[in-house]
C-alpha cells in the first residue's frame, strides 16, 4: 500500500537555542496510506498536534522530512501551498474560526483562494454543505446565529469543499453530546466514503477512536510507539495505562473479567463485540 503522506525522521524543536528549548518531536517516521482512516491518540503535550500541523505545512521541521505523494512539502513555495490544499487540516473548536458574513461566504473561502471559477465553488460550497447536513436555507443566514453544533459543520464543510485528499480532524466532537457526537461522525465517514479520502481523526477518546478507525498511531513523548489495528493497539493496555491514555471501558470490563478466571476473549474494544463475546461464552457454557 503507498502512503499518501509520511514522515521521514520528523523532528521538531520549540524554542531552540533558548533556555526553554523543547523537543516535541524526535525524528518520527509516519505514514498514513491513501483511502484510510486512521485514529492517532496521545496525552495532552505527546507531540500529536505537532505532528499534525507538519502534515499539512503550518509548520516546517527543525529536522527530517514531509512528504506528499511521495515528494517533500517544502521543496518549493508552490508545492507548500497545494500541499495546504490537499492536506486539510480542521483544528479544535474549529467554529471560533468564523468569520465570513454569511455561511455560504465561509464555506466558499477555501475554494475562492484556490482560484476557482465560481460555478466550480458554488458546486463546491453546497457539496461540502450536504455532507454536513447543513440545508440551503442555513447557507445566507450569518454562522454567528447557528447553534454550536452548526458552526461546527459549517467549519468542517470550509475544509472539506477544498476536496482535499487527506482530512485531518483535531478533536472534531470535543464538547459536543453524543447525539452530536454521533452526527458528526456520521458526516466524516460519508466524505470518506463518497470521496475514498484518507481521513485522520486525532481524539483523547479511546472509545470513540476503537469504533471508528482502521489503524491506529500513538504518540508519546515526541515518539510513535507502536501503531496497528485497534484490537493491536489495545492490547497494549498496561503500556497506554502508563502513558496516560487507556483503553475503551468494555475492554477493561473484559479484561478485569479475564483475570477473574472467566473464560471470555478479552481482546474486545466495542460494544458489539462485547455482545458476541458474551454470547459465544453463554453458548459454550450452554446458557444459550
Amino acid at each position: 500500500m503507498d502512503a499518501i503522506i509520511q514522515t521521514e525522521k520528523l523532528s521538531h524543536i520549540y524554542s531552540s537555542g533558548t533556555p526553554f528549548e523543547h523537543a516535541a518531536l524526535e525524528e518520527v517516521d509516519f505514514a498514513a496510506y491513501r483511502g484510510e482512516y486512521l485514529g492517532i491518540i496521545g496525552r495532552t503535550g505527546s507531540g500529536k498536534s505537532t505532528l499534525i500541523q507538519h502534515l499539512n505545512g503550518l509548520l516546517k521541521p527543525t529536522s527530517g522530512r514531509v512528504l506528499f505523494e511521495g515528494k517533500d512539502i517544502w521543496e518549493t513555495k508552490e508545492r507548500t501551498r497545494e500541499t495546504r490544499f490537499q492536506v486539510g487540516l480542521v483544528f479544535q473548536y474549529p467554529e471560533y474560526q468564523l468569520f465570513e458574513e454569511t455561511v455560504y461566504k465561509d464555506i466558499a473561502f477555501g475554494p475562492k483562494n484556490m482560484k476557482l471559477d465560481e460555478d466550480e465553488v458554488d458546486r463546491r460550497v453546497r457539496d461540502a454543505a450536504s455532507f454536513v447536513g447543513l440545508p440551503d436555507a442555513v447557507l445566507e443566514k450569518s454562522p454567528f446565529e447557528l447553534s454550536g453544533g452548526q458552526k461546527r459543520r459549517v467549519a468542517i464543510a470550509g475544509v472539506i469543499a477544498m476536496e482535499p485528499s487527506v482530512l485531518i480532524l483535531d478533536e472534531p466532537t470535543a464538547g459536543l453530546d453524543p447525539v452530536g457526537v454521533e452526527s458528526i461522525l456520521g458526516n466524516i465517514r460519508d466524505y470518506h466514503k463518497a470521496k475514498n479520502a484518507t481521513i485522520i481523526l486525532v481524539s483523547h477518546s479511546m472509545e470513540e477512536v476503537a469504533r471508528t478507525v482502521d489503524r491506529l498511531v500513538v504518540v508519546s513523548k515526541g515518539h510513535i510507539p507502536f501503531t496497528g489495528t485497534p484490537r493491536e493497539v489495545f492490547a497494549h493496555g498496561d503500556e497506554l495505562e502508563a502513558m496516560g491514555l487507556g483503553v475503551p471501558q468494555v475492554t477493561r470490563v473484559f479484561h478485569r473479567l479475564r483475570a477473574m478466571g472467566v473464560d471470555i476473549d478479552p481482546s474486545v474494544y466495542t460494544i458489539d463485540q462485547a455482545r458476541s463475546a458474551v454470547r459465544d461464552y453463554l453458548a459454550r457454557k450452554g446458557a444459550v
